[in-house]
């Protein structure tokens, strides 16, 4: 599968949508490059799912200009439609039938044919490591089992861009990386995959950019380690072997914190690397010696925190 590595795999300018009153989003701009994951992050009620049914042609929007795959979303819905494959926060998995029975469905739906259903529906139960429990039914799947089927059933189309609405909700720890391998191997096989999810490390560990909304709104976009820089409390750790060179520290470095009694100094930092060899070189230039260095610096649930209300609702 190739993607056109030019042309935004989905683009949104002005998306707007109410339910009367109440304003659910308040003018979206995004574009996801062709072969990315893209997460979009957020409280719940802040639009995520949302803005996944307006791109996914289940529901309208009130203004706005959207394309996915290429196509205009209102005026090639069945364009837009077979270009796609979704994933939904719920399973879409028929119990009462089999692994296999599932995706011979979908590709009934897909109208490819006997023949053609059949090897798709094998291939895809190879590639999501349900072989063995093809002839089974759904219902006595593990959660992790039925959701990589769910995700089998999107595949069955070869959708250019799949929609993920937190699809690992629920799943144990193992279950979870498991789909994160399965999504990886998707985009390197040019898939462009649109993730909302409340997992905050896994936007950290599939994102190639995140957005993060609130209220309606875009409150910032970018990779993950841009979003991590531009929130504030990043330091070093420096530890001493002794109180002697925790003073000259100190004093070379000037303005920073200190515990006496761990021999530890705390230096802001911004996390780039140029600014920490700055920092050994002028360590280094006053000859002392540092016992231990640890870097932390902001992850994204700093950056959640951050952004949305959830920050105020912690305080009251």
């Amino acid at each position: 599968m190739t993607a056109n590595l030019n042309r935004p795999a989905i683009a949104v300018r002005g998306l707007r949508k109410s339910y009367g009153e109440k304003v659910v989003l308040d003018g979206i701009d995004l574009s996801v490059a062709a072969g990315t994951t893209f997460s979009l992050l957020g409280p719940n009620g802040a639009g995520k799912t949302t803005i996944v049914h307006i791109l996914s042609t289940l529901i309208g929007a009130d203004a706005g200009e959207f394309e996915v795959a290429g196509h205009d979303v209102r005026r090639e819905p069945d364009a837009v439609r077979a270009a796609i494959g979704m994933t939904g926060q719920f399973s879409a998995v028929d119990k009462l039938l089999t692994g296999e029975e599932n995706l011979r469905l979908m590709a009934d739906l897909h109208h490819l044919g006997r023949r053609e259903g059949r090897r798709r529906a094998a291939e895809l139960l190879e590639r999501l490591d349900l072989v063995e429990a093809g002839g089974k039914l759904a219902a006595t799947y593990s959660g992790g089992m039925r959701r990589r089927l769910d995700l089998a059933m999107t595949l069955v189309g070869a959708p250019r861009v799949i929609f993920l609405d937190e699809p690992t909700t629920g799943l144990d720890p193992r279950s979870r990386r498991e789909l994160w391998q399965i999504i990886r191997e998707l985009v390197a096989d040019g898939v462009t995959i649109f993730l909302t999810t409340q997992y905050l490390e896994e936007a950290d560990q599939l994102a190639d950019r995140i957005a993060v909304l609130d209220q309606g709104r875009v409150v910032a976009e970018g990779t993950p380690d841009e979003l991590k820089r531009r929130i504030p409390g990043g330091h070093i750790n420096l530890r001493f072997a002794d109180r002697t060179e925790l003073d000259l520290a100190a004093r070379t470095l000037g303005a920073v914190s200190r515990d006496d009694e761990a021999l530890l100094l705390q230096v802001p930092h911004d996390g780039a690397v140029h600014s920490l060899r700055a920092l050994l070189a002028r360590l280094d230039d006053a000859s002392i010696e540092v016992a231990e260095l640890t870097v932390h610096t902001p992850d994204l649930d700093d950056v959640f925190l951050s952004l949305t209300e959830k920050k105020m609702e912690a305080v009251r």
